[in-house]
């Protein structure tokens, strides 16, 4: 899972260096997110306190956690979407309650998230790259391309 470092606010760059991956439950299972940085991280606490709930099961603690954001009043409000993976799953998690699971194996999300996810699905289709190497090489393709996007990236591998 690879993260670019930029934090803005409307056209303006408050952060270029920010981490938007977290490890989790004994650095089993890795989450990024994006959108606004305190929901992300309110969401990102809710979804580890939920993986300890059901001891690192990635698919339950994601549909809970999908479920109760959808339906409380408070944590609907909430402005962020996950990617949440361990060795078996890779899950996109938002609040209108989708838990969705690639195809392919590849998400983007954020304002760079389609060019990078375009980039990784060419780079896997016509590569050898390693899956950290095209996370990183797409998310450098998608820095080119968005001006929301940088190339300061945090790269975790499981």
């Amino acid at each position: 899972m690879a993260g670019d470092g930029q934090v803005t606010l409307a056209e303006t760059v408050v952060k270029r260096q920010a981490r938007k991956i977290r490890r989790l439950y004994k650095d089993r299972v890795l989450v990024g997110f994006a959108g606004s940085a305190a929901d992300s991280l309110a969401l990102v606490e809710r979804f580890e306190a939920k993986l300890e709930q059901f001891q690192g099961n990635v698919q339950k603690a994601a549909i809970e956690l999908a479920r109760e954001w959808r339906t409380d009043r408070v944590l609907r409000r909430l402005e962020s979407v996950l990617v949440v993976a361990d060795r078996e799953n890779l899950l996109l998690v938002t609040g209108t309650g989708d838990v969705i699971v690639p195809d392919d194996g590849v998400l983007g999300i954020g304002s760079g998230g389609p060019y990078a996810a375009a980039a990784a699905k060419a780079l896997v289709k016509h590569s050898t790259l390693s899956a950290e190497e095209v996370a990183r090489e797409a998310l450098l393709i998608a820095a080119e391309l968005c001006v929301f996007t940088n190339d300061q990236l945090t790269v975790e591998v499981l």
